[in-house]
């Protein structure tokens, strides 16, 4: 199951994430800029306590397709400009 996550920005906010996931017993695969992955599929409790877990650290859980989207196309734009080392030849909106 994949979760979408507002405000992740840096390695600090993957850790954080995997921090409460790693609290509530839930295993990830992958936590990444903007989203996790996880094994296994969470009930409506566990959502919620991540929600609130998440929200005491600034980041945020989404479900809106447009929201996901956004924070997508932020984490592309937060990993190039400030994890790649190479100098960025073509325009961002051609990304």
């Amino acid at each position: 199951m994949k979760l979408y996550i507002k405000n992740m920005v840096c390695i600090r906010c993957k850790m954080v994430v995997k921090s409460e996931l790693e609290k509530l017993g839930l295993h990830y695969t992958i936590v990444d800029l903007g989203e996790a992955e996880i094994n296994e599929d969470i009930s409506a409790m566990q959502r919620e306590r991540l929600g609130i877990a998440l929200r005491k650290t600034g980041l945020e859980l989404m479900d809106d397709k447009k929201s996901i989207l956004v924070e997508r196309i932020k984490a592309v734009i937060i990993e190039l400009v400030h994890y790649t080392d190479d100098q960025i030849k073509i325009n961002l909106s051609d990304i």
